[in-house]
C-alpha cells in the first residue's frame, strides 16, 4: 500500500475525535511491530524516526527510514512516515528525500523569541518542500540532555494565549504542548491537566500533539483524547515491552546466542503494545 500522509491522518483522526497513535521506531523489530500491531487493531498509525535514533544509526537517516517506510507499505494499514524531534537543521532539510510526509522540528529549549524565528524558518522550508510540520512550546521534560525537570513546575506548562500567538506566528501544522506529562517514564503515573488541554484545543487553530504518553495510564490518555489531544506519541512504552521480553528469554535460558530466538519475542510484545494503546487512543 502507498504510505498514507501524516497531516492526511491526523485531519481524518481530528474530525471524528479519535486520537491517532505515533509510534517510535529505533530498529527494524520496531517498524515490524509497529505495522503488526495496527493491523491487529484495524487502524492507522505513524511510524516515527526521532534525531536520537537516526544518531545511534551512526548519523544516517536513510537506512533506518526506507526500512521502516518499506515494511510500512507492505502493510494493509494506512500508516505514515514522521521525523520526529529535529533541531538539525541538515536532517530537517533531509526530511523530504528520506520519504518523511512531516517533521516535528523542536526549538523549545530556545527562549520564546528565538523558538518562533527558527520555526517559522523550519516551517516555511517544510510546506515549501510538502512537508507537514509539528512544533513545540512548554517543556516537556524527560529529553536526553534535559536538566532535571518535573511536569508540575510551575512555568513549564503551555500557556493557551502564547500558544495561540505562537502557531499563528509560525504557521505550524500541529503543536506538541506540556499538559503534565514527561519523555522517557518507565512508570505510568503521570497526571494531565485534563482543563489545559481543553483551553488549549479552544485556542490553537491547529492540531495538538501529546509527547511521552508511555507515562499516561490509561484512563488519563482516553481522557486527553476526549479533551482535545490527537497525535498521541508512544516510545518508551515499545522499549519496556522489548527490553522485558528478551531478559525474560536469557534468564530462562542463558545459553541463548541466536538473536532471533529473543528478538521474535520481543517483538511480539511490542506489538501487543502497539495494538493495546491503538485501541486505547482511537477508541476502537
Amino acid at each position: 500500500m502507498t504510505l498514507a500522509t501524516t497531516g492526511d491522518l491526523i485531519a481524518a483522526a481530528r474530525a471524528a475525535g479519535r486520537g491517532l497513535p505515533a509510534f517510535n521506531v529505533i530498529t527494524l523489530e520496531h517498524a515490524e511491530a509497529i505495522v503488526a500491531g495496527a493491523e491487529a487493531a484495524a487502524s492507522s498509525a505513524v511510524l516515527q524516526i526521532s534525531q536520537n535514533a537516526v544518531k545511534f544509526h551512526g548519523g544516517q537517516v536513510g537506512p533506518l527510514a526506507h526500512a521502516a517506510a518499506a515494511v510500512a507499505r507492505g502493510s494493509s494499514a494506512r500508516l505514515a512516515l514522521h521525523l520526529d524531534h529535529v533541531d538539525d537543521a541538515a536532517l530537517l532539510r533531509s526530511a523530504s528525500d528520506a520519504g518523511f510526509s512531516s517533521v516535528m522540528f523542536d526549538a523549545s529549549a530556545l527562549p520564546y523569541e528565538e523558538n518562533v524565528m527558527a520555526t517559522a524558518e523550519a516551517a516555511e522550508w517544510a510546506h515549501h518542500n510538502g512537508l507537514w510540520l509539528e512544533a513545540e512550546l512548554g517543556r516537556i521534560g524527560g529529553k536526553p540532555g534535559d536538566p532535571q525537570l518535573s511536569a508540575h513546575t510551575p512555568g513549564v506548562r503551555t500557556d493557551p494565549g502564547e500558544a495561540a500567538t505562537y502557531t499563528l506566528a509560525t504557521g505550524v501544522d500541529a503543536l506538541a504542548v506540556a499538559v503534565g506529562s514527561s519523555h522517557a517514564m518507565t512508570e505510568r503515573s503521570a497526571t494531565l491537566d485534563r482543563e489545559l488541554i481543553r483551553r488549549l484545543r479552544a485556542a490553537v487553530p491547529v492540531p495538538l500533539v501529546l509527547h511521552g504518553s508511555s507515562g499516561v495510564p490509561d484512563a488519563e490518555l482516553s481522557a486527553a483524547v476526549a479533551a482535545g489531544m490527537t497525535k498521541i506519541n508512544i516510545g518508551t512504552a515499545l522499549n519496556i515491552a522489548f527490553t522485558g521480553s528478551i531478559r525474560e528469554v536469557l534468564a530462562a535460558d542463558p545459553g541463548v546466542v541466536d538473536p532471533r530466538r529473543y528478538l521474535a519475542c520481543a517483538r511480539e510484545a511490542m506489538a501487543s503494545a502497539v495494538t493495546h494503546f491503538t485501541r486505547l487512543v482511537t477508541g476502537g
